[in-house]
């Protein structure tokens, strides 16, 4: 009997494989929770201004510094209020999800013109797209939001925004629609979607360190100077048979503005007042808050400036109490040199 050779997919993960750079720097999120439908969007979206330390009361009952004030590194993302600026509707066949319809708002204003084309509105038939999209709605049908990030409103010095989807958590899509279409064109803020102490995702490009070699992106180890030819590279890439070089060989290539998510980040501070945060002379490389901020412990990927796209928490930790963290202190500090 011949030999037929097994065709499969590959099994397993392959990591963080192919470390290339990202298709594009806004970040990309796959992944939506499907268990809750809290008549809420699920994420939102930020800048990353940079980091600081607070002194907070442990919560947690689990945690063996129950009860005791601990002094944690944080890091601030400034939210500027999102613009509903249209609403899009999925439905799901056998090969994936597939776009039913969307409508746009007309209250866009001058700085959307300089990422997308805005249809002719007086060809717009705002009632008529809004009636074939009610009728293609049923119970498995997913409403996502598009929204329109406002960079002016920050330090930073550009005033194209960016568009990006958020999903819409519900049990009814068509009550949901209808009460979405009230809200088009209007200003959604991030305390409108997050609770304090709430468990998050982040999504966002890493920092680029561009093309790298062996040593700095694989961390392998220097060889001795008469041991080969060179020293800060594999001496034996591999074996005569199988004649290729395996993709679990460090080579040299792309390190850094990789695309990661970072799971069960937890917001500490969503602020209001950015006296409370801004030091003096303001945030290197970035400048002064001028309005909503979050907390977020730890550190989260990406240089300042950059947009941090953020989620609902996929992979929830339990037990986890989400209740509002006691801050005692939050270092206001200049970074400046001095």
């Amino acid at each position: 009997m011949a030999h037929r050779k097994k065709h499969a997919p590959r099994h397993g993960s392959l990591a963080y494989l192919p470390r290339k750079r990202a298709a594009i720097i806004k970040g990309r999120i796959r992944h939506w929770d499907t268990l809750t439908n809290n008549d809420t969007f699920q994420g939102f979206a930020g800048f990353k201004v940079g980091m600081t330390h607070i002194t907070y009361i442990e919560d947690q009952k689990n945690s063996p510094y129950y009860g005791k004030e601990l002094m944690k590194p944080v890091t601030i993302v400034e939210v500027p209020s999102l613009i509903l600026i249209g609403i899009r509707l999925y439905s799901t066949d056998d090969y994936g999800k597939f776009i039913v319809g969307d409508i746009f708002t007309k209250e866009i204003n001058d700085f959307i013109t300089r990422k997308i084309n805005v249809p002719d509105y007086e060809k717009y038939d705002f009632k008529k797209i809004k009636n074939d999209i009610s009728k293609k709605i049923n119970e498995t049908s997913e409403i996502r939001g598009v929204f329109q990030t406002q960079p002016y409103k920050t330090s930073i010095s550009r005033k194209k925004p960016d568009i990006i989807e958020i999903k819409f958590a519900t049990s009814d899509p068509k009550k949901s629609f209808s009460s979405l279409l009230k809200k088009l064109g209007k200003e959604i803020r991030a305390r409108d979607v997050f609770n304090e102490g709430e468990l998050i995702d982040v999504i966002s490009v890493s920092k680029g360190k561009g093309f790298q070699g062996p040593v700095k992106r694989s961390g392998i180890r220097i060889l001795t100077r008469k041991n080969s030819k060179v020293q800060r590279a594999v001496a034996c890439i591999g074996p005569w048979h199988p004649a290729r070089v395996l993709y679990t060989v460090p080579r040299p290539g792309q390190l850094g503005f990789h695309q990661r998510t970072e799971y069960n980040k937890r917001i500490m501070l969503i602020g209001e007042n950015e006296e409370e945060i801004n030091p003096k002379g303001g945030f290197i490389r970035y400048g002064m808050v001028k309005g909503d901020y979050l907390l977020i412990l730890g550190s989260i990927p990406g240089p300042k400036k950059r947009l941090i796209r953020i989620r609902k928490s996929l992979r929830p930790r339990s037990p986890f109490i989400t209740q509002s963290p006691e801050i005692s202190f939050i270092n206001r500090e200049s970074q400046q040199k001095k």
